[in-house]
């Protein structure tokens, strides 16, 4: 039978310091196996997952013309601002489950920040497993271009009344196999000793890089700078219809940019995660960014801007232009191969955060069981592989947009002001890494999300999305903490078997 942490667990470890600012302060069920290069490559698959080699085209339409580059830049600039929030709270509170701890100790453990971090579990179970889905989506996608079979047949559409519709894919079933078998695999491989993960991110690192390097390799031999900086007529006119475009580029950047933070879910595991935290950040952060702009500006080189906004494997066919079928079908099993690596960081990140709140007492008791054997959250990985199964069969252009919307308005939007929100309650607060700049970054990331939330054409839709989510997750925490006499109907903390007030 498996290991379940009870309260006298938490009451012991709290004790000795596990709730501490310490940066070796965690839960000692897990094993701090993570070194700089693990954590940093960890990092980079999650970023050059399947996103960025079927968001191409997307980015383009967006701005109509080659300047959507600048979706890319101004998205790295935004996600380099809010990296240094996450550098910050990530190295001053180094435990399984990132912003999980980050809101709860920023806001008031035992009234506010129980309840925006409860909420941050809440939106979790839709968005990691969305995210997760969207990987193992594209990855199908990409095999629809080697075995034509594949492709998609039809799409579902479902109305939901003032939150509008919503698609869902219709596709053939050995494509759904595909996509269901990818996410399987991860689960399978990430059912294993932390220190095993480590090398096997490594390994499937090697096959991230291969592919972005051939694609850059292959963009700059036959870059044509003519092509590649034609821009249509009043491409840079700030006119509304610019910052509208330019929000929808960089909204479908910030979705591509996002797992630079992947190294804070698993805190816990990290060596010296004081100095290995915020520099995985950082480093992920400059090479993706460096990749990204780099890649997308050579295969502008080579394709027209009006046939790459049309196409859907951008990738192949830009292989396939250049080198023929048989290069294009290479291409695209390196991409299956990205897709998956990033299929395996993102499980492995996400399942670490339910754990935490379940061994909090804030979320089901069940996702803190430890695996006996290889001490790792099992429960959890499991779960979430199998909701990410479900929703293996969901159309990825809409999910896009909402998961984006959904994360910044519960999460991100609270987690930029926090960091300043910790400083000013707890300056003496333990932190290895400082912001640099404080607090212009953090002003900036709240603004950049706040301008990605709103400067888009109907946006609207999305918003009501994390609204309706918003307001059911707090239904069910209120009445959750009624029942249990907590904040704010009582001080009672059930995981900590005492009444306490802060």
């Amino acid at each position: 039978m498996p290991d379940t942490v009870k309260a006298e667990d938490v009451n012991r470890m709290t004790k000795s310091g596990a709730e501490t600012n310490s940066p070796e302060g965690n839960d000692p069920h897990l094993i701090r196996g993570i070194g700089l290069a693990s954590a940093t490559t960890l990092n980079m698959i999650d970023m050059i997952g399947v996103g960025p080699f079927i968001t191409i085209p997307a980015i383009i339409a967006a701005m109509n013309g080659p300047q959507a580059m600048l979706g890319w830049i101004f998205g790295a600039v935004l996600v380099m601002c809010d990296g240094l929030v996450w550098a910050e709270l990530g190295a001053a509170m180094p435990r399984s489950g990132g912003p999980y701890g980050f809101l709860k100790e920023i806001y008031g453990p035992r009234k506010l920040g129980r309840m925006m971090s409860f909420l941050f579990i809440w939106q979790l179970t839709f968005s990691a497993p969305l995210s997760i889905a969207s990987g193992c989506i594209g990855l199908s996608q990409y095999a629809g271009y080697i075995w034509p079979k594949l492709e998609e047949t039809s799409d579902l559409h479902f109305g939901f009344g003032l939150l509008g519709t919503f698609d869902v894919k219709q596709i053939a079933p050995a494509a759904a196999l595909v996509a269901v078998g990818a996410c399987v695999t991860a689960v399978f491989l990430l059912y294993r000793k932390i220190t095993v993960v480590g090398r096997l991110s490594e390994f499937l690192w090697v096959g991230v890089i291969l592919t972005v390097g051939w694609v850059i390799f292959a963009g700059v031999t036959h870059f044509d700078s003519n092509l590649a900086f034609k821009f249509p007529p009043d491409a840079f006119k700030l006119s509304p219809a610019f910052f509208t475009g330019l929000g929808s580029a960089m909204l479908i950047a910030v979705y591509d940019y996002w797992g630079y933070y992947n190294v804070c879910f698993f805190g816990g595991e990290v060596k010296d995660p004081g100095r290995t935290i915020p520099r995985a950040i950082i480093y992920s952060i400059v090479a993706v960014s460096v990749i990204y702009i780099v890649m997308n500006i050579s295969i502008l080189g080579v394709m027209p801007w009006q046939k790459l906004a049309a196409t859907k494997k951008p990738i192949a066919d830009f292989m396939e232009q250049l080198y023929g079928r048989r290069a294009a079908i290479a291409a695209s099993l390196l991409v299956i191969w990205t897709a998956f690596a990033s299929v395996f960081s993102l499980l492995l990140g996400y399942s670490r955060v339910p754990y935490a709140a379940a061994l909090d007492g804030n979320y089901f008791r069940v996702f803190s069981r430890v695996h006996k054997k290889h001490r790792f959250p099992h429960v959890s990985l499991l779960v979430l592989g199998s909701v990410a199964v479900v929703f293996c069969f969901f159309k990825l252009v809409d999910v896009i947009a909402a998961l984006v919307v959904i994360r910044i308005m519960v999460q991100f939007l609270a987690q930029t002001i926090g960091v300043i929100v910790l400083r000013i309650r707890k300056p003496d607060m333990d932190r290895p890494f400082r912001m640099w700049l404080y607090p212009i970054p953090a002003l900036l990331a709240f603004s950049g999300f706040v301008y990605v939330l709103i400067s888009r054409q109907n946006f609207q839709k999305e918003v009501r999305y994390a609204v309706v989510l918003l307001i059911v997750g707090l239904a069910i925490y209120l009445f959750r903490s009624w029942r249990r006499r907590e904040w704010p109907f009582g001080s009672r903390l059930d995981v900590a078997g005492a009444s306490t007030s802060e």
